[in-house]
């Protein structure tokens, strides 16, 4: 691999899957639709911060609506101290995970060694190649092939906040689960633990392989920013927003 040049989402290459090609008729789940709830397994299996998932998660059933603003709100958030803005230097591209050739379905990577221990976390999601990427103060410490939307249930374009984290979710549509849900949007898009296989595809999320969502899950916090572009590239040394 070419250290020096990748796609935002993280890969080496663009990702040859002709998802295209597929009759998604018959084959087709969505992102929802095609998970399976193997969380319970993975909880042994996956070395992560049980005290930061804890902390992250929202009790099984509950609804959490979008806050609306008044201005005793906004008065109270006037007073709170904020966070100290990121340096430039965060979002600069520093290092690139070494993985030889295209990422395949299913495939998943994660590296925090030589990265920092804190900092800004910012994922990058690109859908041509159907990678997404993790990066802490410019150093990528995780990549993934990722399940898209279709052209009736597009993944969208931009950069979102992560809204919401809640562990174990089940999706109010489907009534299938959504482990390690990241939501993105109010309206239904999020990152979420699926299987992640060729021939697939979701509603508009991102499905990532459930291994890779537990470490990201982990990883994340309410407000790390996720930019979705359809085929950017960008060099080392590159600023990421």
């Amino acid at each position: 691999m070419n250290p020096m040049l990748k796609w935002i989402g993280g890969a080496t290459a663009a990702v040859v899957l002709a998802l295209a090609a597929v009759t998604l008729a018959g084959g087709m789940a969505s992102g929802d639709d095609s998970e399976t709830d193997s969380a319970a397994s993975l909880d042994q299996a996956i070395p992560v911060d049980e005290a930061k998932l804890a902390e992250a998660d929202i009790a099984d059933g509950e609804t959490v609506e979008p806050a609306i603003a008044d201005d005793s709100a906004a008065a109270a958030s006037e007073t709170e101290p904020q966070p100290a803005a990121a340096s430039e230097e965060s979002f600069t591209v520093k290092r690139i995970l070494p993985i030889e050739g295209p990422i395949k379905y299913g495939e998943w990577h994660w590296n925090e060694d030589g990265a920092p221990a804190d900092g800004t976390l910012i994922v990058t999601v690109d859908l041509d190649a159907r990678v997404i990427s993790v990066f802490r103060d410019g150093y990528e410490i995780g990549a993934a092939a990722v399940l898209l939307g279709t052209q009736d249930h597009p993944t969208p374009l931009g950069t979102f906040p992560i809204l919401q984290k809640k562990r174990h979710n089940v999706s109010s549509i489907y009534n299938v689960p959504m482990p390690y849900t990241m939501r993105l949007t109010w309206d239904g898009i999020a990152i979420h633990a699926s299987e992640v296989e060729n021939g697939y595809a979701s509603h508009g999320c991102i499905g990532t392989p459930e291994p890779f969502a537990a470490k990201l899950f982990a990883a994340i916090s309410k407000g790390d920013k996720v930019i979705i572009t359809r085929g950017e590239m960008m060099q080392m040394g590159d600023t990421i927003l």
